[in-house]
């Protein structure tokens, strides 16, 4: 039987228990050439990398919802707010009590600790921006997270078949040690 799956412009090729994959510059590993130690540690090293992408997805995930947040927090600043007694924000857990003068203008941390002024229709831009390019980079990480997830499974399927065939091998040699 003959199963041939491409993920991402990678070929998977599984022919009688044999299962390749091309991957970095079409560079062909056949998986059955492989001892079960090496494959152990190809599999450790798929883990990591899929480890990895996970939690770069997540991160990116949580810096879109503070941009999310952000920009919902904007609808407050309209003129019927001017002038209104409110809890600003010293520290994750300090307030202290403010009022809300100017609301067409905001402070926005574009990074290291560098903020611009800007008018509160830039600002709504500036996070739509913001969250479309984390979107975007989510769904370049995506690709290559599912990618190695099935090349993982690829050798977990090589492993399991090299393992029966060693249980195989062991119960027929001391069947006929026996005989």
């Amino acid at each position: 039987m003959i199963r041939a799956f491409s993920i991402n412009g990678n070929k998977y090729v599984s022919r009688e228990g044999s299962i390749s994959f091309s991957h970095f510059f079409n560079m062909a590993v056949n998986l059955t050439e492989l001892s079960l130690p090496q494959l152990e540690s190809l599999k450790t090293q798929l883990e990591q990398e899929t480890e990895f992408l996970t939690s770069s997805i997540g991160q990116l995930k949580v810096v879109q919802t503070k941009y999310v947040e952000a920009k919902d927090s904007l609808s407050v600043l309209d003129k019927k707010n001017a002038g209104k007694e409110l809890l600003v924000p010293l520290t994750s857990s300090m307030y202290v009590p403010g009022t809300l003068n100017d609301v067409e203008h905001v402070f926005v941390d574009v990074g290291t600790g560098y903020y611009v002024e800007k008018n509160v229709n830039d600002t709504r831009e500036f996070f739509k921006r913001k969250i479309t390019f984390l979107t975007k980079q989510m769904e370049k990480i995506q690709p290559a997270l599912q990618e190695k997830h099935g090349m993982k499974q690829a050798v977990i399927e090589v492993m399991n078949i090299k393992i029966q065939q060693l249980q195989s091998q062991q119960a027929s040699q001391s069947g006929t040690t026996k005989a």
